[in-house]
């Protein structure tokens, strides 16, 4: 087997003098060295230095395949780095990793955390609603930042959230001769000269956060009052089981709550179909508030005529618009092992289900809830309408 062709260094603040024997004969053999522009001149490698295109992309790596070729990257190139990017594009005998401390690593050094009981999140390029399934009181949070004035925006978005009461520690440079940290509150926030690189360890004080179960209060979303209310949806999440990295179809998703909740429960990804227009901007605004519109891509239009393009699903959800055409289209299109649930509040939607139920297998579940309202002086039952749930797996 040939020797690998690129290298992919993690390097930190202290530069060359930071990189073990093996990071620096491999840097020194490169006849190309991609990185940021810092990264590129705290290694010193001149002419040699491919500073990384904007919007990035690695099509100028791959094209040196075959010569000595290495890439710089902050810390441990596969923790929030380039190298699991890389790494998907190549096989394995083409390259080789030298990993240095991460930055997380480095702060949890500094501040004396476990590690492994922290929150690392990568918040440079992503939006702070991320936090939101860490966050609660008591958490400890480590996130990577964009760029100095991110603490600042932060430090505002805490306590728009109940969470001003935080302490901050502003990692700035860490493992380098600029390292500083300093502590402040959220709600105290007063910093105007943070230097990147930067990150912000996060000792929450707040409210208890979100909560981690389903069946989220309706008031967290935005709708028209068509939503999958809070205790059917807690229901409808069981019986799609949820699990790490796996796809959702929400056909019919209204205000996406079904989605939502399915990539908060595990962290998994969803496509979102809705045919009315003037649900999609609710959609659209839940996503936003959740942090989950890079895992959530949404569709306007009928979920049939949609089908055809749809990436495989591994568990489907049908808040409306399920006919005998639509359903036999929709089974057709599943594969093996992937989970269908229907949910049904009208006899004619009930009939349809049973009849599939009788045919494909699965189960059929009634639903009959009821809220106690003001009766009078008194309370009462105030019934809601029954829901018909059928629940199935695709066999081989």
């Amino acid at each position: 087997m040939a020797e690998p062709w690129l290298s992919i260094i993690g390097i930190g603040e202290d530069g060359l003098a930071g990189l073990g024997v093996s990071s620096r004969n491999a840097l020194a053999a490169a006849e190309f060295v991609f990185g940021g522009p810092r990264h590129l001149a705290l290694a010193g490698v001149g002419a040699r230095g491919r500073p990384w295109p904007v919007p990035f992309d690695i099509g100028p790596v791959i094209a040196c395949r075959g010569r000595r070729t290495a890439v710089l990257a902050s810390g441990d190139p596969f923790w929030h780095g380039a190298g699991a990017v890389l790494a998907r594009a190549l096989e394995a005998g083409e390259w080789v990793a030298y990993p240095a401390p991460s930055t997380f690593a480095l702060a949890a050094a500094r501040l004396g955390w476990a590690l492994e009981c922290t929150a690392c999140l990568g918040l440079h390029a992503a939006p702070f609603e991320g936090m939101l399934t860490h966050l609660r009181a008591g958490a400890r949070l480590l996130c990577l930042l964009r760029d100095g004035a991110a603490p600042a925006r932060l430090a505002a978005w805490l306590c728009d959230r109940g969470f001003g009461d935080s302490r901050l520690h502003v990692l700035e440079a860490l493992g380098g001769p600029r390292e500083r940290i300093r502590a402040t509150r959220a709600r105290d926030f007063a910093l105007d000269d943070v230097a990147t690189p930067v990150a912000i360890a996060i000792e929450a004080a707040g409210p208890p956060g979100l909560p981690r179960a389903p069946g989220l209060p309706d008031d967290r979303f935005v709708h028209d009052g068509q939503i999958t209310k809070a205790p059917v949806r807690a229901l409808t999440l069981s019986a799609l089981a949820p699990r790490g990295g796996e796809m959702l179809w929400d056909l019919g998703a209204g205000s996406g709550s079904i989605a939502v909740e399915w990539c908060l429960a595990a962290g998994g990804r969803a496509v979102a179909v809705e045919r009315r227009a003037d649900r999609l901007a609710g959609l659209d605004a839940n996503l936003a508030a959740f942090g989950l519109r890079d895992r959530v891509t949404v569709i306007g239009g009928e979920w049939a005529d949609a089908l055809p393009d749809l990436p495989a699903a591994d568990a489907v959800f049908v808040g409306g618009g399920a006919t005998a055409a639509t359903l036999a289209a929709l089974w057709a299109r599943l594969r093996p092992g992937a989970r269908l649930v229907i949910n049904a509040v009208t006899l004619e939607t009930e009939h349809l289900l049973a009849e599939a139920a009788a045919r494909l297998g699965g189960t059929l579940l009634r639903f009959e809830l009821a809220e106690a309202k003001p009766l009078g002086s008194f309370r009462g039952w105030v019934p809601a309408r029954p829901i018909v749930q059928w629940s199935v797996t695709k066999c081989a």
